[in-house]
């Protein structure tokens, strides 16, 4: 079965941090760019950060910069994004999804990917 499948979210408190994973079982994640997507209630959802399939590229939404990194490890077909100083605006439903195109295109458009987890939340909140 071929699938993205999230873990790491949980509710934490202002400026503390967490580590997301997205992990592929069924197929290789090497080909594909990844992004990580999130939505809040009566929200679109939006690209936050994506990572070209060499991990040479990525980008990141202007209201994380600084503080949210994503990362690659292929050999464990697996991405990452590790969110730092969370404020109560990231609060969301957070989705990885695979796709083949350019980061900035990718994070952009979340329509039309290959593929998509189902999403973990993630809560900031004293």
């Amino acid at each position: 079965q071929l699938q993205l499948v999230e873990s790491g979210g949980g509710l934490v408190q202002p400026g503390e941090s967490l580590r997301l994973s997205c992990a592929a079982s069924g197929f290789t994640l090497d080909y594909y760019a990844i992004g990580w997507f999130r939505q809040a209630p009566g929200k679109e959802r939006e690209g936050v950060s994506c990572i070209s399939s060499s991990g040479g590229s990525t980008v990141y939404v202007d209201s994380v910069k600084g503080r949210f990194t994503i990362s690659r490890d292929n050999a464990k077909n697996t991405v990452y994004l590790q969110m730092n100083s969370l404020k109560p605006e990231d609060t969301a439903v957070y989705y990885c999804a695979a796709g083949r195109r350019t980061v900035q295109a990718m994070c952009a458009e979340y329509r039309g990917m290959d593929y998509w987890g189902k999403g973990t939340l993630v809560t900031v909140s004293s």
